[in-house]
């Protein structure tokens, strides 16, 4: 029987699948978002009655048990309830100095090789050495050590808070009922299909496989061969990203043909593939889930934003704080969320150590800083 405890079964084992597609299971998940004891409160209040339990896990059940028994109308309440309790959070926030505060950050660099792991990264190079010397260390403060963590916590500021800039604008839209309270895997219902919103670029690993499908060279190749040709120099014991920026500003400096055709070579190759990807976002969509972080892994339903500068790929960073062109481009995609079709969002995928394939509802928004590639 499809109970209280098999949800919450499938729940804690992450087996989210089935959510989706029973009314039930969405009663349950719209509950676990305003189980916090301030919330379940307010909802006893909103429903003009009182639940006598010793634990807020009773409440939970509780309500669950008593909902339940017609769901048509329990949804309707939830969804009035939670409507009013997202819209008291949203109006709490005050969008345009936020956005004025993202746009302070000038520069989007994490200042060391720790790929967002701080506490490994400082770990590794300063703590567990080889011949440890205080002195080296506090020598290390001000020109590495100091520079790595402000990166991180710059950083870490900035996504977060562009984060709740850009799940302001889907929360605010009348086709999407937020979670008020936080539930793993969940950000807010689409259509009543629960989804995680993942903010994202085009990979840069995305990229690479879709030039080697198309027989195109790669590109640090490439660029060091035009290099060559066009008499610039760099540093060629570097390391391949700063190799690839070193000749590319060079080139960018030096702006006669040659290097206006190699740059816009490279550029062309990046909208080709863009466009192949918009043209087929699940191919975009199933890669992602098959090539996500092991220990993050996840198989729940997900709205992938993606997030392209044609003009410079690397500067898409710029673009969670861009107002003007992530409000217009996600309430266009909300309002005709209703003619999408179940089947055209199914991703079945796999993930390598893992013992079967998975199924999920997912799709691709694309923000594209280009008129003449955007959707």
């Amino acid at each position: 029987m499809k109970d209280f405890n098999y949800w919450d079964n499938l729940h804690r084992n992450e087996n989210l699948e089935e959510f989706s597609s029973d009314r039930t299971g969405l009663l349950w998940l719209k509950l676990k978002s305003i189980i916090r004891v301030e919330l379940v409160k307010g909802f006893l209040d909103f429903l003009g009655l009182e639940i006598n339990t010793q634990k807020q896990s009773d409440n939970f059940r509780a309500l669950f048990e008593l909902l339940s028994k017609d769901l048509n109308n329990a949804h309707l309440l939830l969804d009035k309830f939670i409507k009013q309790e997202s819209d008291k959070q949203i109006q709490n926030i005050d969008i345009q100095q936020l956005v004025s505060e993202l746009y302070k950050l000038k520069n989007f660099e994490w200042g060391g090789d720790y790929q967002n792991s701080l506490d490994k990264y400082l770990v590794s190079r300063y703590v567990k050495v080889q011949n440890p010397s205080f002195d080296y260390l506090m020598s290390k403060f001000e020109t590495e050590i100091n520079p790595a963590v402000q990166g991180y916590v710059l950083n870490s500021w900035y996504n977060y808070w562009s984060s709740v800039l850009i799940e302001n604008i889907f929360k605010s839209h009348k086709a999407v009922l937020p979670t008020v309270g936080q539930i793993k895997n969940v950000d807010f219902f689409v259509g009543d299909i629960p989804f995680d919103l993942k903010v994202t670029y085009l990979p840069a690993e995305y990229l690479k496989l879709k030039h080697k499908e198309k027989g195109y060279p790669v590109e640090l190749t490439f660029l060091k061969q035009k290099a060559k040709e066009a008499n610039i120099d760099f540093d060629k014991k570097a390391k391949p990203a700063d190799i690839f920026y070193e000749i590319t500003e060079k080139m960018k400096d030096r702006n006669d043909d040659v290097c206006r055709q190699t740059l816009q070579t490279l550029k062309n190759g990046k909208v080709e593939i863009l466009r192949d990807t918009q043209a087929n976002p699940k191919m975009l969509a199933k890669w992602l889930y098959e090539n996500q972080g092991e220990m993050r892994f996840g198989s729940e339903n997900r709205l992938f934003l993606v997030l392209v500068d044609t003009d410079d790929f690397n500067n898409s960073w710029k673009l969670k704080r861009n107002i003007d062109l992530l409000k217009p481009t996600i309430v266009s995609y909300l309002d005709n969320f209703k003619n999408k079709r179940l089947q055209d969002l199914q991703v079945d995928f796999e993930f390598k150590g893992k013992p079967h394939g998975f199924t999920a509802l997912a799709d691709v928004i694309f923000v594209v800083k280009c008129k003449q590639v955007d959707e």
